[in-house]
């Protein structure tokens, strides 16, 4: 008996693993920046030291937050 509640319990444990790695993927998309143009990403670009833009930040912080 023993034997059939291992093969039982594999799935179970087999689809919350599923369940936590679902989770974990959600919440690391939902910790993404701000779209690009808005008042955060604006924001977090004017905090971020201009040196480590790159070409397309730049273009883009010129074209949302500069020339609005």
């Amino acid at each position: 008996m023993s034997l059939l509640k291992s093969f039982t319990a594999k799935p179970a444990v087999a689809k919350v693993s599923a369940i936590a790695l679902v989770l974990a993927f959600t919440a690391g998309l939902s910790a993404c920046a701000p779209e690009v143009g808005s008042d955060a990403w604006c924001k977090q670009m004017k905090e971020k030291p201009s040196g480590d833009w790159t070409a397309n930040e730049a273009a883009d912080y010129a074209k949302h937050c500069v020339f609005k």
